[in-house]
């Protein structure tokens, strides 16, 4: 990697700048910046040959990146990369468990590698095993377990080592939905004791559900970032939906928002108004109706979910880095409600 600097980082975050990783003329990251703060999660998203896996190995020091720089847990990949190893935990996509051993077993095996003490590595398994749910089936081999059991121990295993940082990429993969909340519920209690967790996932409702901040990786860049909230704003098809108790309001309202793209409903006496879902954009909606006298009986606010974020971002009918064209400005509330300026005077 080059010596490109990067500024000073929590020492449990992670900070990454102009991250690059090619193979041949296959660019996988094209100079990617990440900044993750400590004690919360990170998603990363993106769809299939991305750059994700590629990111988390680069991160977790298995591969050099070709250019850039980075901080994991306050420690440089480039030149302490063994203290970055002794801060971090990986759990990759397919469990790394040794169906031959015990749970116990593959406890105390990690524990070994860690060059634990005897007695300390007994008491962190007994510990882990106890705190998933694994203590009743210690003795039993790897082999017999469900697949969420499975995963289970493949996360207490990375535990073994007290790490600062944890990679989880994609750690929910092929779990029934019982199985997957109950991987959330561990992730979120190891974040509530101040472990930073950086995840990949395909499941855009896991993203949703445990992300503090969440970025789309597209083409090998990141092409948005921001909260859930932040990212479903991003893309047009929200709307504010109006009720109205007659159709003599629903008229009114009809007249002063004179809009094109406002859809109207006589028969359930209700308009849809685009919106970025955004606090400006249902204000200036309901000062348009206060200023023209219309009430309406019910509001309610509808924005994208992450798969209109995640379909919209990723390359549909667009060519290669190019710009996205959704963004809260180009639906900011003068721009969706033309009559707001009047009304606001």
């Amino acid at each position: 990697m080059t010596a490109t600097t990067v500024g000073t980082a929590p020492p449990q975050g992670i900070a990454a700048k102009g991250l690059r990783k090619a193979y041949g003329e296959k660019v996988v990251l094209d100079g990617i910046d990440l900044d993750v703060a400590p004690g919360t999660i990170f998603a990363l998203l993106g769809p299939n040959g991305a750059g994700k896996t590629t990111t988390v190995q680069i991160l977790s020091t298995l591969i050099a990146a070709d250019g850039g720089s980075a901080l994991v847990a306050g420690r440089s990949l480039e030149r302490e990369a063994d203290a970055v190893r002794s801060a971090i935990g990986v759990t990759g996509q397919f469990a790394a468990v040794d169906d031959l051993l015990t749970a116990e077993e593959n406890m105390l095996l990690v524990a070994d590698l860690l060059h634990l003490d005897r007695a300390e590595g007994r008491r962190r398994a007994a510990e882990l095993l106890a705190r998933f749910d694994l203590a009743d089936v210690a003795k039993k081999t790897a082999s017999a377990f469900s697949g969420g059991m499975r995963r289970k121990l493949d996360l207490a295993m990375t535990l073994v080592g007290e790490p600062d940082v944890i990679f989880l990429d994609e750690p929910t993969t092929g779990l029934d939905p019982r199985s997957r909340r109950t991987m959330w519920e561990l992730i979120r209690d190891l974040v509530a004791g101040g472990t930073t967790i950086f995840l990949t996932t395909q499941y855009l409702e896991e993203a949703d559900q445990l992300a503090d901040r969440i970025a789309v990786l597209d083409g090998g860049r990141i092409v948005a970032e921001g909260t859930a909230d932040e990212l479903k704003r991003l893309i047009p098809g929200g709307h504010i939906r109006l009720r109205f108790d007659d159709i003599g309001q629903l008229e009114a309202a009809v007249d002063r928002l004179a809009l094109s793209t406002v859809v109207r409903d006589d028969e359930t006496l209700s308009l849809q108004v685009p919106s970025d879902g955004s606090i400006s954009a249902l204000r200036a909606v309901l000062d348009v109706l206060e200023g023209a006298g219309v009430q309406a009986e019910t509001l309610t606010v509808h924005t994208p979910d992450l798969d209109d974020v995640f379909l919209t971002l990723t390359g549909q009918g667009r060519t290669a880095h190019a710009p996205h064209p959704y963004s809260a400005d180009a639906y900011s509330a003068d721009a969706l409600h033309p009559a707001a300026k009047e009304a606001r005077r």
